[in-house]
């Protein structure tokens, strides 16, 4: 008879650190020099030295430089574990997954996860730096540059108003998201649009691809932000409270942007999210808190469709409920997010998370934070991630 043993399982992986650099238009550093910022605020917010890493994972917004030289600019030896890792908005949920992957099989102990950008020049609008990246398209993607559709904000377009046209979604809708997270950021002390704005604004601002109007798009910003992922164990013997990382999944549709069935409808988040959900062994109705990626409104209305927190087609009556205000039932982009807080990505949203998570977010700062979900949206909808946090508790 064959003897079973009871061996015990991976140790559990945490976040440890975080590191924020000023955020918006800061000026006069590179993307690079934010990493390196990031990574160093991260180790000392952990209460470890720059040696303590033994692992490196680095990731480049808009403006590119943050490669794997960064080593070398924080003048870390001996490496066990080194990578630049792309999957756009879903980054930074792919990178920690990696990490709590890495620490949890012992390969590595401490892993730094970094993303920086600066593609905010002085005196030039925020603009400017998506038609430079659009005039360096190459393929089909230049061909619809050519004709105007010069980044994001059209197919994100074609994508809202998909849903309208099948689910009646409207303006006011979009809108109440808008107002709702901007009355999040005015408790948080980063955020880069603080002032309260109402249903009347939004539809007052411009158009900038219609049915998008400019209060439903995200802030640009330049800045870095880093998490430094250990094991659990390691974690409550440091500086901060550990946010346990009890789950996470990917989801990459694969569907082209010129023929998309599904574009505006349905996203990697239905798959993701129940995925990463049952790794952490919890429901939907046990997450406390929720810091979706939002780049455009729009993406938060079909999120919360995908992940399940209202029926396919029905968001739009969600929002609305009053729900997503600060008083409301669903404590959602608590720090403002990026349609008014800070745009660094998935970066974004993990940020947030652990702050929530340690109690630590001051006027803003949910009461009950045990278990948070966070999200990351690549491309158009093309790539996802999810992860499931928990409280030190």
């Amino acid at each position: 008879m064959t003897a079973v043993l009871d061996l015990p399982g991976p140790p559990a992986a945490a976040i440890a650190g975080l590191g924020i650099t000023e955020v918006g238009r800061v000026y006069g550093r590179t993307a690079s020099q934010f990493a390196a910022d990031a990574v160093r605020l991260a180790a000392a917010d952990a209460g470890l030295a720059l040696p303590d890493i033994d692992g490196l994972l680095v990731s480049s917004g808009l403006s590119g430089g943050v490669k794997l030289d960064l080593q070398r600019q924080l003048g870390l030896r001996d490496l066990k574990l080194l990578s630049e890792m792309q999957g756009l908005g879903s980054t930074a949920g792919s990178m920690v997954s990696f990490a709590a992957m890495m620490v949890q099989s012992g390969a590595a102990s401490v892993v730094a996860c970094v993303h920086a950008d600066a593609p905010l020049v002085a005196e030039r609008g925020s603009r400017a730096a998506y038609e430079t990246a659009a005039t360096k398209r190459t393929g089909w993607r230049g061909v619809t540059a050519a004709v105007g559709v010069l980044g994001a904000n059209h197919y994100y377009a074609l994508a809202a108003r998909r849903h309208m046209l099948r689910y009646g979604t409207n303006h006011d809708q979009l809108g109440a998201i808008a107002v709702a997270q901007r009355a999040w950021a005015a408790a948080n002390p980063r955020a880069q649009l603080r002032e309260p704005i109402t249903i009347e604004d939004y539809h007052a601002s411009r158009w900038i691809a219609e049915p998008l109007h400019l209060l439903d798009c995200c802030v640009v910003s330049n800045g870095g932000i880093a998490v430094i992922v250990t094991t659990a164990e390691r974690a409550a013997s440091l500086r901060q409270p550990p946010v346990r990382i009890l789950g996470w999944a990917q989801a990459h549709p694969g569907r082209f942007l010129e023929r998309n069935e599904d574009l505006g409808l349905v996203t990697g988040a239905a798959q993701s999210g129940p995925a990463a959900l049952r790794m952490a062994g919890v429901t939907l109705a046990d997450i406390d808190v929720v810091e979706l990626y939002d780049c455009y409104t729009f993406t938060v209305l079909i999120s919360l469709e995908d992940y399940g927190f209202c029926a396919k087609g029905e968001g739009g009556d969600f929002v609305t409920s009053g729900v997503l205000d600060p008083g409301g039932k669903l404590k959602l982009n608590t720090g403002g997010g990026q349609l008014s807080s800070y745009y660094l990505w998935g970066m974004t949203p993990l940020s947030e998370a652990v702050i929530q998570a340690r109690g630590q977010a001051g006027e803003r700062q949910a009461e009950d934070h045990e278990l948070i979900l966070v999200s990351g949206n690549g491309g158009v909808f093309d790539h996802h991630a999810t992860l499931v946090l928990g409280g030190a508790r």
